[in-house]
């Protein structure tokens, strides 16, 4: 899947995998997210991903109207709120991945898979 932007030089073309990769390395960055998960749909555990394989814990769905959907599975730290955590995530992605891309975030979707004690 592909978004696309139309100038007046030509057709700019993004790819999913793209704004995944993008998207997990902001998310990353945000105070009380752990780590991108995978959940194992042959035993159903949670995996916490390594930084290399961020984009297998994220889903990104583009629209007709070249809008972004992202569908983040993460682990969030022991201790935080996670109301507060996930509003944070949601704004900082939404806004470097509009400023990165130049396509609209619609919609973020977070799933919480765990939750890890931080040394």
């Amino acid at each position: 899947m592909r978004g696309s932007i139309s100038t007046e030089l030509g057709i700019i073309t993004i790819d999913s995998e793209v704004i995944a990769k993008y998207a997990g390395s902001v998310a990353v960055e945000c105070f009380g997210i752990v780590g991108m998960a995978a959940v194992s749909m042959k035993d159903g555990l949670v995996h916490l991903l390594k930084r290399e394989s961020l984009t297998k814990g994220i889903h990104v769905s583009l629209s007709d109207d070249n809008k972004i959907t992202l569908d983040f599975h993460v682990i969030v730290s022991y201790g935080v709120s996670i109301q507060a955590v996930t509003e944070n995530l949601m704004s900082n992605v939404k806004y470097k991945v509009e400023e990165f891309s130049g396509l609209t975030v619609d919609k973020i979707n977070i799933y919480i898979e765990g939750v890890r004690v931080i040394d």
